[in-house]
């Protein structure tokens, strides 16, 4: 295993951070302060991991051009997991995460998008991710760009957001294929789903599968999973927020 240096805030050097799956819980561990949603962020680690390492075609080299993948973080009030992953894979150095959350910091609470390097879009009110992911894209798809794939991470509490709903009716019947969703269930929402979330999604026409989110193998089957014409879903369980 190869391993990269960081610092401190203060700029000394700290331990190298081993590289791979293995460093991220080093470089989550960095960030600190208050207000850090530690199991919003900790129930991603491994999904975000497997999309960025074996899934999406984006590198930092390519983070702006027309034809990559988009991933849209809609569950972004526990970033720690995303900007973990960002930083291990070059989006921008590791050094800036010990100033996650001061005010002279780009890595914010929440992502903001014309801060953070890599990131799709600025989140904040929960619920708005979906509808995004679907409009860029019918965005994309009008600019004759059918090959750009487009994820979005959202969590089951999301789905007590009634403009999820309307984005998943929408999404299915519009055959709208390149794009995926990935909820991570953490037992985390008011309301459950009878028969399931991935239920929910199958009813409007996608295609949708239940793994467990912290296999690194089903998660990515599960995200390269064939599914002509229709979006998708993955729902990856993980242990409740409250255990």
């Amino acid at each position: 295993m190869t391993t990269t240096a960081s610092t401190t805030a203060s700029g000394t050097p700290s331990a190298t951070v081993p590289s791979g799956f293995g460093g991220l819980g080093r470089l989550m561990a960095l960030m600190t302060g208050d207000e850090k949603h530690g199991p919003a962020a900790t129930s991603t680690l491994d999904a975000l991991w497997v999309l960025y390492d074996r899934v999406l075609r984006v590198t930092p080299a390519t983070a702006d051009t027309p034809d990559r993948d988009r991933f849209l973080l809609s569950k972004g009030h526990g970033p720690m997991a995303y900007y973990a992953v960002l930083a291990a894979k070059g989006f921008f150095p590791q050094e800036w995460l010990p100033g996650f959350g001061s005010y002279d910091s780009p890595l914010g609470h929440h992502p903001d998008r014309v801060l953070v390097p890599g990131a799709e879009i600025g989140s904040g009110s929960l619920g708005h991710g979906l509808p995004l992911a679907v409009g860029t894209v019918l965005g994309l798809r009008a600019q004759g760009l059918t090959e750009p794939r487009v994820w979005v991470l959202i969590g089951d509490a999301e789905l007590d957001e009634g403009s999820n709903h309307e984005a998943i009716a929408y999404a299915g019947p519009a055959g709208l294929e390149q794009l995926h969703t990935l909820v991570v269930d953490n037992s985390s929402a008011t309301h459950g789903w009878p028969g399931g979330i991935a239920s929910r999604f199958e009813a409007a026409g996608w295609s949708a599968q239940t793994v467990d989110g912290r296999d690194h193998e089903a998660l990515y089957a599960a995200f390269t999973a064939p599914h002509p014409g229709r979006p998708r879903a993955v729902v990856a369980r993980v242990e409740p927020k409250n255990a």
